[in-house]
């Protein structure tokens, strides 16, 4: 089942789901890395987005 995009009460907004597309590109453009390197990162540490984050500054340092 999609996200319904239309329902907006942000009870998921700490996760990024790999599963959806427009989440996966969304968090490779905020953190400059593309949207594969965003799914190894899920699959390596999860889907917590603060987590993903910090991992995803590694990637340029």
């Amino acid at each position: 089942m999609s996200d319904n995009r239309t329902k907006r009460d942000f009870r998921d907004r700490d996760r990024v789901s790999a599963d959806e597309d427009y989440e996966v590109r969304y968090f490779a453009k905020q953190h400059r890395i593309t949207p594969e390197q965003v799914r190894e990162l899920i699959g390596e540490h999860g889907d917590d987005r603060k987590t993903l984050a910090r991992e995803a500054r590694k990637l340029h340092g």
